[in-house]
């Protein structure tokens, strides 16, 4: 059962079962030339939001090695995806004129897709450089999310594409991600299963 926090944005209900801090472990399995290289990890991801509509995003992997060796991080945000409005904040730290939309859970319904989900833009940046745009939906608990566009820094290794599916399965978040870099099509990288720990 997800008990719903009273400051909850409204635009933040449909992903209301992501809010919290999960951990667990999982598995990359990765094709680099002619090798498959494969290693379990750990994993910490947060999410939470300021009273804001989107959903602040963390995610911390470390190498299920004997020192536990860090692997990477991520950050990033989460939104439903809707045209701006007058009363939306932005661009920068400029504050909306009007009203604010979007505020009850009666106006956030009228945002349904065709497919009874709703429309999700979620960027996540990397240290190595990359920076992803992705969209996608979010319908009921699971999320389908495809880049749209990848950008990267010019010290960056190859990065073209990616997928990433989550869901929640017996109260944890399974997810699924695949990427199109270092010369290889779209393909299977990385799988975790997270428990909610707060």
């Amino acid at each position: 059962m997800i008990d719903l926090d009273a400051n909850l944005p409204a635009e933040l209900v449909p992903l209301s079962w992501l809010i919290g801090v999960w951990e667990g472990t999982g598995l990359i399995s990765y094709k680099v030339g002619e090798e498959n290289r494969e290693y379990e990890f750990g994993q910490r991801l947060s999410f939470s939001h300021d009273g804001l509509p989107y959903l602040n995003y963390s995610s911390f992997t470390w190498l299920l090695d004997e020192k536990h060796t860090p692997l990477t991080g991520e950050t990033g945000y989460w939104r439903l995806a809707r045209p701006a409005e007058p009363g939306d904040r932005g661009p920068a730290m400029l504050p909306g004129e009007g009203v604010q939309p979007f505020t009850t859970t009666r106006s956030v319904e009228t945002l349904r897709n065709n497919d009874d989900g709703f429309d999700l833009e979620v960027g996540i940046q990397h240290p190595t450089g990359v920076s992803e745009l992705y969209l996608g939906r979010v319908k009921g608990p699971r999320i389908d999310l495809a880049t749209d566009v990848v950008m990267r820094s010019s010290n960056a290794k190859e990065h073209s594409a990616s997928t990433r599916i989550y869901g929640l399965v017996e109260q944890h978040l399974l997810w699924a991600w695949d990427i199109a870099a270092l010369g290889q099509e779209l393909r299977t990288h990385a799988s975790g299963r997270l428990a909610r720990v707060s």
